[in-house]
């Protein structure tokens, strides 16, 4: 092999080595369990105000990111909607953040799955890069004095919440 020909090999191999590497630390959790949960003020869905997940300090606090366009967003919603009309009076609170959809949609979403929980809007990917999100949907749940406890990336159903998310508000993991 000639110089210049290993000089080539070498840089391609250089350049898909890069993009190798780029593309599995891409979504990389830039959060931990036990670490602060990345929180900022967000307005509320339906436009009437603001909120975060400070507004919650105290409580738990299961974060999802979803989207109306995501199909397993769809069949999560009617879980989540049972999980927290089963614990809200128990110290924890499901909080929607809509991602990288449109006000409309998301509204829309809301109304046909007949989802009660308290729901913000991130404008753009600021709320899915702050967690390392890869997609939706994602959980986060988010402990009383406001530090990550579990981190799912993908969807939840009862199973997971009964067996995952409820030892750890009752204590028992």
């Amino acid at each position: 092999m000639s110089a210049r020909a290993l000089v080539t090999f070498l840089a391609v191999l250089a350049v898909v080595g890069l993009l190798g590497f780029g593309l599995l630390s891409k979504g990389e959790a830039k959060i931990a369990v036990g670490e602060p949960v990345p929180d900022r003020e967000l307005p509320v869905l339906d436009g009437e105000g603001k909120g975060s997940i400070a507004d919650y300090r105290g409580e738990w606090v299961l974060v999802n990111l979803w989207a109306s366009w995501c199909i397993p967003c769809r069949k999560e919603a009617p879980v989540l909607e049972r999980f927290s009309r089963r614990y809200r009076d128990r110290g924890l609170t499901v909080l929607g953040v809509n991602v990288q959809d449109n006000s409309e949609d998301a509204l829309a979403f809301l109304r046909s799955y007949r989802t009660t929980y308290p729901q913000l809007r991130s404008i753009g990917s600021e709320r899915s890069a702050a967690f390392g999100s890869t997609g939706v949907p994602e959980n986060f749940l988010v402990d009383p004095r406001g530090r990550l406890a579990l981190i799912w990336r993908g969807p939840v159903d009862d199973r997971f919440l009964d067996e995952r998310v409820v030892p750890i508000i009752e204590g028992r993991r």
